[in-house]
């Protein structure tokens, strides 16, 4: 794809999240266009500035003359299938975090990707932000020593009316769990600063709300380095606060919340230059997060796409994240140690 070409762009599922999409491609106006879109309506991308696109059903988004990229913002469990359908088509996907709810639907997704040549992209755009791209090459360099402790907190609330207005997230397969919905983000984070995880252990619980999926989870983590971590979500804890990420370090402590560093006590290495203040947490109101790291993660696409190249967050290493998520379930469910590795 030549940069003097716009990207089609065609969004499944124009609610809440996927409104956010088409904020940020709005921004992109003059490499991306949006084309297509189900759910949702015209108030909805004219207010994000699209007024030439059309309406059509889920399945039909990937089927439209002038869609290249088909971004999937639906429910959870809907995310591999129309990945799926989508890269049949033809067409490059951005897929809203997870990938998928099962290892084996992932790795189909990521198959199927690399037989048709074409893009696979997990929304994670908190790895854009720079606080984590500033202490993931300073980890990577080895200038912040030896990491012995990893944790991650995101204490959310989320109230009944929140899972009253969309079923599937009171759903354990449907991915509506805390883990899975809420902290699948922090996980991500966890693993891309931290490197692969060999063994996991966990216990989850619904504590507050009436529901099949875990409002709670709480997990401890073996990583390939040696290193330990702690990883903890819930939609259980009003009023809510920003998740945090925090290492300990052979050199000291450095601790990010979400678009801040809180901790930087790591000897004579400097923090990062600026931080991400237009980065805002989903603790008490999901949609609060605003689009400013989607933005980042399009822009990062739109590269890809020009340069032939692949973007930064593949189809392999969404994968990855999936495994984590699973393993972390499983582990639960069986109260045993598990190994990512060996899920399929």
């Amino acid at each position: 794809m030549t940069t003097a070409e716009r990207i089609g762009v065609g969004i499944v599922g124009l609610g809440g999240i996927g409104a956010i999409h088409a904020r940020a491609l709005a921004e992109l106006g003059e490499r991306v266009r949006l084309v297509a879109y189900s759910g949702g309506g015209p108030d909805v991308v004219a207010a994000a500035g699209w007024h030439d696109a059309v309406r059509v059903a889920h399945e039909e988004v990937a089927q439209q003359d002038g869609v290249d990229v088909v971004a999937i913002c639906s429910p959870t469990q809907t995310h591999a299938a129309l990945a799926l359908a989508a890269l049949e088509a033809g067409r490059h996907v951005v897929v809203e975090k997870p990938l998928a709810v099962t290892v084996g639907e992932a790795e189909a997704v990521a198959r199927l990707a690399e037989e048709r040549g074409l893009l696979v992209s997990m929304v994670s755009q908190r790895r854009f932000e720079p606080e984590h791209v500033h202490v993931q090459r300073l980890l990577r360099s080895g200038e912040l020593g030896q990491l012995r402790v990893a944790s991650t907190e995101v204490h959310w609330h989320r109230d009944d009316a929140y899972y009253a207005a969309a079923p599937w997230r009171t759903s354990m397969a449907g991915g509506g769990g805390s883990l899975m919905n809420q902290g699948v983000h922090n996980v991500d984070l966890l693993r891309w600063l931290c490197g692969p995880v060999e063994s996991v252990t966990a216990q989850y619980a619904t504590l507050a709300h009436d529901m099949d999926a875990e409002d709670t989870t709480v997990a401890t983590v073996r990583f390939a380095s040696g290193a330990l971590g702690l990883i903890s979500t819930s939609t259980a804890t009003p009023p809510g606060s920003p998740a945090t990420i925090m290492l300990r370090l052979s050199t000291g402590v450095v601790e990010l919340g979400q678009g801040s560093v809180e901790r930087w006590e790591v000897g004579d290495v400097p923090p990062p230059a600026g931080s991400s203040r237009e980065i805002s947490s989903g603790a008490a109101a999901p949609l609060a997060i605003g689009h400013a790291g989607h933005l980042n993660q399009w822009r990062d696409i739109v590269r890809a796409l020009d340069d032939g190249a692949p973007p930064a967050v593949g189809a392999r290493d969404a994968v990855e994240t999936v495994r984590l998520l699973c393993a972390i379930y499983e582990a639960a469910e069986t109260g045993r140690a598990t190994n990512p590795a060996t899920l399929t």
